[in-house]
């Protein structure tokens, strides 16, 4: 029989260490009944999870609940090293590839309020490199002679929506012309960027793509200091996000858990890209470069929810936090995709994806949820209706893992019990 899901969190939280303990208390604990909650639904939620790691989708998973700013629901599951043995570890570590992006763009807002850009301001005002980028001719070529004179320029706001006409690291003018390499430095990938001619004019179309690591630079413009050192000052230490880092050394190197792909029905070790993580890379990315823990991000997204504050920690106020929850693409720009979810979505100023029509997802969200996920198999939601946080975290390439995310959404969701 499947354990209570607060029991579990009481046996785990009394072999954490001093430190560890200390961190996880900045969210109170609760159990599911005292915020509306369900024990068995959430049972069920822990059940589901673990027929997933048994049916050989995933290796391992740690997920968070929170309601109300209290902790309901931590679960470790599972191996973070199969060949090795190793349990999961509460404290694991895991890629966090494209949940990078809304701390990057955290950031950002931290600087807007300093005052030290304005949303439209034209990038290369920051960035000079970009005042003379053309567009392509046709979006889906990589002739570099067939491209045109730019209408318009890109602005911060367009970064932040994916609407500049910047690429994906994976398309293949940018692959052919080696815009992005993680042995090359941030200022060089930022060149390589504005060299390499845009897929469309700035404001007309979305396209997830580079964005944050250029947002990542002009933090180092604004702030004066490097990217890294920013975050660690002025987000993850108010924050007490001791667990995330663009590298990780030491004995928080032991805590990275191992990456798989399902080969021939077994899951079979395996790298999306040849990055160490665990020594400084050369480009330090602010699109898909950091390493997090669940506690970790139950953290910056709970401060969210709260409307930029962590306890003491003011990081953010209301009014630019109420920016994150507010579809900013603009409407020619509109429906950023044609099928699935991103049918009903929109992007938001934080970064964030929007929950703009909860009839277009194939899991149930609110209306007004941001959210988003990484290509490892990481995934949170923030619902503002439902005073609701998700953090899922398994490492697994496609990330798909068997629908172990949609499932568990489904069933923390009809675990409500008292909704709002």
């Amino acid at each position: 029989m499947t354990k209570n899901p607060m029991t579990l969190l009481v046996l785990t939280l009394l072999h954490f260490s001093l430190s560890q303990l200390l961190i996880a208390q900045e969210l109170e604990i609760a159990s599911p009944g005292s915020v509306g909650f369900s024990d068995s639904g959430l049972e069920r939620a822990t059940a589901a999870l673990q027929q997933h790691i048994d049916n050989g989708d995933i290796a391992g998973v740690v997920a968070a609940v929170a309601r109300d700013g209290k902790l309901i629901y931590f679960e470790a599951l599972g191996q973070m090293d199969l060949e090795q043995g190793k349990p999961m570890r509460d404290d694991a570590l895991f890629r966090l590839y494209s949940m990078t992006r809304q701390i990057t763009s955290a950031a950002v807002l931290q600087l807007y309020e300093r005052g030290k850009f304005k949303f439209d301001d034209p990038i290369k005002m920051y960035l000079p490199q970009f005042e003379d980028q053309r567009v392509l001719i046709d979006a889906s070529s990589t002739n570099l002679s067939q491209t045109r004179p730019r209408a318009g320029d890109i602005t911060i706001a367009h970064l932040l929506t994916h609407t500049s006409g910047l690429g994906s690291r994976s398309s293949a003018l940018y692959r052919e012309n080696n815009v992005r390499d993680k042995d090359i430095s941030l200022d060089e990938m930022v060149g390589n960027a504005a060299r390499n001619p845009l897929f469309q004019d700035p404001g007309t179309q979305f396209r997830y793509g580079i964005h944050a690591t250029i947002l990542g630079k002009l933090i180092e413009v604004w702030s004066g200091q490097p990217f890294e050192e920013y975050l660690q000052e002025n987000v993850f230490k108010p924050l007490a996000m001791n667990d995330t880092m663009f590298w990780a050394e030491g004995s928080a190197a032991a805590r990275i858990a191992q990456l798989y792909r399902p080969t021939d029905g077994q899951l079979q070790v395996y790298q999306i890209e040849s990055v160490s993580w665990t020594a400084r890379p050369n480009l330090i990315e602010g699109g898909v470069g950091l390493l997090s823990s669940v506690m970790d991000y139950m953290h910056f997204t709970q401060m969210i929810l709260n409307g930029g504050t962590f306890h003491s920690h003011r990081l953010l106020q209301p009014e630019t936090v109420r920016l994150m929850f507010l579809n900013a693409v603009p409407a020619q720009a509109m429906p950023i995709g044609n099928r699935g979810y991103w049918l009903g979505s929109g992007w938001t100023l934080g970064g964030f994806n929007l929950v703009m029509d909860a009839d277009a997802y194939n899991f149930p969200v609110s209306e007004g949820t941001i959210w988003w996920d990484g290509s490892a198999g990481t995934r949170f939601f923030i619902d503002p209706v439902q005073a609701t946080i998700i953090v899922i975290m398994a490492q697994v390439s496609p990330s798909g893992g068997g629908g172990f995310r949609e499932e568990f959404s489904r069933l923390v969701d009809a675990a409500i019990v008292q909704r709002r």
